[in-house]
């Protein structure tokens, strides 16, 4: 092949590529949140990429969270909480009433702030939701979804030879990773973590933003977290919330060296917080 044609070729590869990386995935438009009369979040839009760490940040209290859980309706289960608005994902509102919130889960994991294996076994824990979906045919097909959701998560070399053991006598870290590993099982597009490394030791700490920084070539992901230093490495978007409101998205790099915003210069300096 002519040494140009190859150049144009890996070009339009490379551009394809960037594509991708750049799609929107999630599209969120004017979502406010009451709880009984109480406003907590205030007509926030904005799009979420494909195949991109987003880190939402911000003061405790200032609503991150409580948006978090707005992508995967995880608010239907708090009997107060009403949501206005729009989230677009594959060209659908998933706060339409048709939308069945269980299969919506399914599409969009969440990873919470204290690692909550199920009382089962470390394979029972991968191979549960799998299970209820429907998702293997047979035993042979289920173990395949169970060593590939575990190797994904980084946790295959160190589990493998006591898949039988309760998922509760790992380590907080390997918790943390086997839930991750469960949330992969049932092929999410999105995934959700909300302060996933908030309580862990360091050394953990570090091996789930390995983690992170690996799966989000195959999925989008959001991170709530308190570490402004964890939004660095790990992020490529930035979310600056503050009082229910979104202050200043953009670029990761750009949000942390030059913001736009005064409030967010408090904020990442440790003027309030």
């Amino acid at each position: 092949m002519d040494g140009n044609v190859e150049d144009f070729v890996e070009t339009a590869r490379n551009k394809q590529a960037l594509n991708m990386a750049e799609m929107t995935k999630v599209d969120c438009r004017h979502i406010d949140v009451f709880y009984d009369e109480k406003q907590a979040i205030y007509d926030i839009s904005m799009e979420i990429q494909d195949r991109a760490v987003t880190a939402f940040i911000g003061p405790s209290g200032c609503g991150k969270s409580t948006f978090l859980r707005c992508i995967n309706r995880m608010n239907d289960t708090i009997e107060s909480a009403s949501v206005k608005g729009q989230i677009i994902m594959d060209g659908a509102d998933i706060n339409d009433p048709s939308i069945d919130p269980v299969l919506l889960r399914s599409r969009v994991g969440m990873v919470f702030q204290k690692p909550n294996p199920f009382p089962k076994s470390i394979y029972d824990n991968i191979a549960y939701g799998p299970r209820i979906h429907g998702l293997a045919a047979g035993k042979s097909e289920l173990d395949e979804i169970v060593e590939s959701s575990l190797r994904k998560a980084g946790l295959w070399e160190e589990v493998k030879d006591r898949l039988a053991a309760p998922g509760t006598s790992l380590s907080g870290g390997q918790q943390q990773r086997l839930c991750i590993a469960r949330a992969i099982a049932v092929s999410p597009e999105v995934i959700l973590m909300d302060e996933p490394c908030s309580a862990l030791d360091p050394i953990a700490t570090a091996r789930i933003e390995e983690l992170i920084d690996e799966l989000r070539e195959r999925y989008c992901i959001v991170i709530v977290t308190h570490s402004m230093q964890q939004a660095a490495r790990v992020s490529q978007r930035t979310a600056f919330f503050h009082l229910g409101k979104l202050v200043e998205y953009g670029d990761t790099e750009r949000i942390f060296t030059n913001p736009e915003d005064s409030r967010t210069q408090d904020y990442i300096t440790g003027r309030f917080g």
